[in-house]
C-alpha cells in the first residue's frame, strides 16, 4: 500500500521503465453522496501495488507519469471519469480488455469470466460493495483490489494477438479512442426528471407532486449528510409515502431523527399546498411513426447487421444497437456521426 510521499516517489521512479501499465480504481459511491477516488491499483512488471488517495498524497506527479503510458483497464469509462475528477487528464492511449473481449467474440466478457477462462482462477468478488474509504483495508479487500489488475497485462497480450489474427485491431483502436473521448464528457443530472424514479409513472396529480417534493428533500438530506440517497429512504418507501400522504394518511419512519422528520413533513406539506397547475405533468414523448421508406431502410440495415454479426460471431448490438439503426433510418446522413468507421463499413451502403 503506497501511503507516504517517499513510497509514491519510488513508485513513480519505477514506473518510468514500464509501458503498458495496468490500472483499476475503487470508489465509495455505495457509502456516500459525494463519490471519491479511494484506491488506485497499479500492476507492472511482477508487481501489484495499491496507491491510497486518502492518505494526503499529491497525486499529480503520478498522474503525469500515467498520462504518458498505455493504460490497460477493464471497462475504462468509469475509471477514467473517476481519475479525471481527481485531477488526471487522460492517458496516451487505452487498451480496454472488455472491448477487446467483445470484439473477439466472447459472450462472457466480465473480468471474472475472462480470468477464469484464461488463467483458471476464480476471482472472489466479496469486496465488490465494500466501503473503500475505510482504513485500514482488510486483507480480503487488498487481495480483491490487487487481483483486479494482476492479470490485465497478460490478458491484454492474449486478446491483442486474437484481435490481430481476426483483422480487427483497427476496430479495437477506434473503439478505445471512442471510450476515451466519451469519458471526457461530464454527465449532467437533470433535476426536473431525476425524481421520476422506477414506479413514479404510476403516480399522477398531487401524488406526483408529493413524490417530486420528497425526492428533492431526500436528495438534500443525502447531500448534507454525505450519505447515499437510499440510506435516507429507499425508492419504494419514497413512492409509498407519497401515495399514503396523498390519501391523507399519517406517515413516519422510526429511523428518522426528530429534526429529519420535521423536514420531511415540511416538504410534504409544501407539496400538498401546491395549486393544481403546479403539479408535475406526465412526460409523453410523441412517437414519430417512421415512413414506409424509413421502415424499409431500417430492415435493410438490420439484415446487413445481423448477417455481419453471424458471420463474424459478434453480438449484433456491438455493430449497431437497434435504436441507432432506427436513428440512421430516419436520418441516413447521420450514419457517419453515429457509428465508428468499422461499424459503418459493415453496414454499407446506407441506402
Amino acid at each position: 500500500m503506497i501511503a507516504t510521499d517517499p513510497a509514491l516517489a519510488a513508485l513513480i521512479s519505477d514506473l518510468a521503465a514500464f509501458d503498458p501499465i495496468a490500472v483499476d480504481t475503487e470508489a465509495d459511491s455505495l457509502h456516500c453522496y459525494f463519490e471519491k477516488l479511494c484506491l488506485i491499483q497499479i500492476s507492472f512488471g511482477e508487481r501489484d501495488l495499491l496507491v491510497d488517495p486518502l492518505a494526503g498524497l499529491d497525486l499529480q506527479s503520478l498522474f503525469q507519469v500515467l498520462s504518458t503510458k498505455l493504460l490497460i483497464l477493464h471497462g475504462a469509462d468509469y475509471d477514467l471519469r473517476l481519475m479525471r475528477r481527481a485531477g488526471f487528464s487522460e492517458p496516451r492511449a487505452v487498451f480496454d480488455t472488455m472491448i477487446a473481449a467483445r470484439l473477439t467474440g466472447h459472450a462472457e466478457f466480465s473480468l471474472a469470466a475472462l480470468v477464469k477462462q484464461y488463467f483458471a482462477f476464480e476471482l472472489v468478488k466479496g469486496s465488490q460493495k465494500a466501503n473503500w474509504a475505510r482504513r485500514p483495508l482488510s486483507g480480503q479487500m487488498e487481495a480483491y483490489a490487487r487481483n483486479d489488475t494482476h492479470y490485465l497485462i497478460t490478458l491484454a497480450g492474449i486478446l491483442e494477438r486474437r484481435l490481430r489474427e481476426l483483422g480487427r485491431w483497427e476496430w479495437f483502436e477506434q473503439s478505445c479512442d471512442k471510450a476515451v473521448a466519451t469519458a471526457r464528457i461530464d454527465k449532467e443530472r437533470d433535476l426536473d426528471t431525476a425524481w421520476r424514479i422506477t414506479g413514479s409513472s404510476d403516480l399522477q396529480g398531487r401524488a406526483a407532486a408529493l413524490l417530486r417534493a420528497l425526492w428533492l428533500w431526500r436528495d438534500a438530506e443525502a447531500r448534507s449528510s454525505d450519505r447515499p440517497a437510499f440510506h435516507v429512504l429507499q425508492n419504494e418507501k419514497l413512492i409509498d409515502a407519497a401515495l399514503r400522504m396523498d390519501r391523507g394518511e399519517e406517515t413516519s419512519f422510526p429511523h428518522f431523527s426528530p429534526s429529519r422528520h420535521r423536514r420531511f413533513t415540511a416538504a410534504a406539506q409544501a407539496a400538498l399546498a401546491l395549486p393544481q397547475d403546479e403539479w408535475p405533468r406526465p412526460i409523453r414523448k410523441p412517437r414519430i411513426r417512421p415512413t414506409p421508406e424509413q421502415e424499409r431502410l431500417f430492415m435493410r440495415l438490420k439484415t446487413r447487421r445481423d448477417a455481419a454479426a453471424t458471420n463474424l460471431q459478434l453480438d449484433p448490438a456491438l455493430i449497431a444497437p437497434k435504436a441507432t439503426l432506427e436513428q440512421i433510418a430516419a436520418e441516413p446522413g447521420s450514419a457517419s456521426s453515429r457509428l465508428l468507421p468499422w461499424q459503418l463499413a459493415l453496414l454499407q451502403p446506407i441506402t
